[in-house]
Parts: structure tokens; C-alpha cells; sequence
């Protein structure tokens, strides 16, 4: 849901998006996905989106149509320029290669283009398997791995700047920033903002502008 959501919201600015990877869910729906947006600002609207989201409905998966709760972890991380990557050596890197996953029939992948990169040091593991050559899929995960990196250095950089100010509050999971309500009543609400609207559909449909333009104003 929120996949689609933020891929509509894309779309209606005119970005350019790529999906990088998608792993699907044990039972239903998506486990993971990685996304690039391309465009001018593109990020700076974006970091209004990172954290976590929390949706409360009736579940379509339970038979007794109970209401449930779920959570997903927003990240967004800026693309990497090339006068401020992180130096990655060879020895902090595990590379594999394997078949990429999906439906079956004609699109079984029959070689191994599918990559998986561990970086050693930090345990951060980063899987592309949508394009078909491992080449290309290779590039891709270098890329996220590096903005992943590099997030992490900007974090510990802003981390000791607002512990010196003594302002430094830890983002933990379960912390959500935004619930999306669809049941017992329909609202989309912003606990970092207070902004909310009760148009769910729309939201869901992309219409996120309000809720970033806050967020910004606020900060």
C-alpha cells in the first residue's frame, strides 16, 4: 500500500521512479522494496516520509475479519554523488549471487543476475535483482549500500551535534510517525505534525503534499 502510495505520488510530480528490488511476503504482500526517485527536490520532499508508518484495518487475510495493526520502516536516503561516497573496501564486502525470485512459467530467471552485498562492518545487506544483468544489478546495490553508509555518517555526525546541544532523542521502531486508520473510522494522521485528513483514499492514492509541505514547515 504504501509502495503504490508513494509510486502514484511520484507520478503526479513528474519523477522518474525505478524499482531496484522486491521481495514478496511469506503469505501476502511485499516484505521489501527498493525504489529510486528521480527529479529536482526529489529527496528534500522525500525525508518528510522517513520513519515508521503504522495502518490499523480490518485485514483482508483473517477470516473472522478482525481489525488488525501493522507497521512498515520508511527509509529514504539521498542518491550518492561521486565526491562523497564512503571508501569501500574489497575485504568488508560479501558478495553473492543467485537466481532472481518472482512468478514462474517464462519468467523463471534460468541465471544467477540476482546480487546480494553484505557490508561486513556494519551487517547492512543489500539485495537488486530487477534488471538482468548482474552487472547492472550489481551497480545498483553499490549505489544503495553507499547512501546507506553514508546516512549512517550524516546520523552519527548529527548525533554528536545534538548530544553537545543535549537534544538527542533516539528513533526507535514503534515510534511511527503517521497512522493510517481505516477502520472503525477513516483518518490519516501525523504525530510529528498534528496534520490530519480524513480522506484516506486520497492519501493512499498519492495525495501526500499537505502532509510533507507541514512537516517541512515545521522544521
Amino acid at each position: 500500500m504504501l509502495m503504490r502510495m508513494y509510486l502514484r505520488w511520484a507520478e503526479q510530480h513528474g519523477y522518474k521512479t525505478e524499482i531496484l528490488d522486491t521481495t514478496e511476503g511469506e503469505e501476502a504482500g511485499i516484505k521489501s522494496t527498493t525504489i529510486a526517485v528521480n527529479g529536482q527536490y526529489a529527496y528534500g520532499y522525500l525525508r518528510a516520509e522517513k520513519g515508521v508508518h503504522r495502518l490499523v484495518r480490518l485485514s483482508p487475510f483473517d477470516a473472522a475479519h478482525r481489525r488488525h495493526t501493522s507497521f512498515a520502516l520508511v527509509e529514504v536516503l539521498p542518491e550518492v554523488s561521486t565526491d562523497e561516497t564512503v571508501p569501500l573496501a574489497a575485504e568488508d564486502l560479501k558478495i553473492d549471487v543467485f537466481r532472481s525470485s518472482g512468478a514462474g512459467g517464462q519468467n523463471v530467471q534460468k541465471n544467477a543476475t540476482a546480487v546480494r552485498i553484505t557490508h561486513i562492518p556494519t551487517g547492512i545487506v543489500v539485495t537488486c535483482q530487477n534488471e538482468r544483468s548482474q552487472m547492472q544489478n550489481r551497480e545498483n546495490a553499490l549505489r544503495v549500500l553507499q547512501a546507506k553508509l553514508l546516512d549512517i555518517k550524516r546520523q552519527e555526525q548529527e548525533k554528536q551535534i545534538s548530544e553537545l546541544r543535549g537534544e538527542y532523542i533516539k528513533a526507535e521502531w514503534g515510534s511511527q510517525i503517521r497512522s493510517y486508520v481505516l477502520h472503525p473510522y477513516q483518518m490519516v494522521k501525523d504525530h510529528r505534525t498534528g496534520y490530519e485528513d480524513g480522506n484516506t483514499q486520497a492519501v493512499l492514492d498519492g495525495d501526500l503534499d499537505a502532509f510533507i509541505k507541514a512537516y517541512l514547515k515545521q522544521n
